[in-house]
């Protein structure tokens, strides 16, 4: 698929910088949200129509925060070619709904180390959910855009502007790209923090 539609977004994030202003422009061009936790309630705060994830779900937030996006409901709905019928008929027949955009950066782990807190303490800023809503979104770039970072919001802006609501194969793929580098940034300086810190 080389014009992808956005009319359904996945949005949480932990820097809100200019989350508000994004979202304002999905919402005029009636894209559909979906968000979680804080971000959920910065939505919220701003007068944005969403959806909580609970209520696509159908499942609570649990182990304080920890599972929140990991359910079929919500990757189902990330990995699904859309260019694939089979793969369609089964989100029909399961009644998933597919995303199209999932908007999402990482708890920030380098603040909470830079802080000099524990291990035990330090390790509940490790991002769980983020990286693979993250890489589903990636790997699936034919069918879904992913904006891992708030550097990215000035492209998309002016992406989905000229395309009418529609951002391109090209685009989604640059993102994509840039996605798996953050990620593995991130996987990295974890390994490298639990390597040299005191053991439990």
């Amino acid at each position: 698929m080389d014009s992808l539609p956005i009319r359904r977004a996945l949005i949480s994030v932990t820097h809100k910088d200019g989350l508000a202003e994004l979202a304002a422009l999905l919402v005029e061009r009636q894209v559909e949200l979906v968000s979680t936790g804080g971000t959920l309630q910065a939505l919220s705060d701003a007068g944005l129509p969403v959806t909580p994830v609970s209520g696509v779900t159908g499942f609570p937030e649990i182990l304080d925060g920890r599972v929140k996006t990991l359910h079929p409901c919500i990757h189902g709905g990330i990995l699904a070619d859309k260019d694939n019928p089979a793969h369609l008929a089964t989100l029909a027949e399961m009644r998933i709904k597919p995303f199209d955009l999932v908007c999402v950066n990482l708890y920030d782990f380098a603040a909470a180390v830079a802080s000099g807190q524990a291990p035990g303490k330090a390790v509940e800023e490790i991002d769980i959910g983020g990286p693979c809503l993250i890489r589903a979104a990636s790997k699936n770039y034919h069918s879904v855009l992913v904006l891992p970072e708030t550097a990215a919001y000035a492209a998309f802006r002016t992406e989905f502007t000229r395309g009418a609501g529609k951002v391109s194969l090209a685009f989604r793929r640059r993102m994509a790209v840039r996605a798996f580098s953050l990620t593995a940034a991130y996987d990295a300086m974890i390994a490298d923090y639990l390597g040299r810190s005191p053991e439990d």
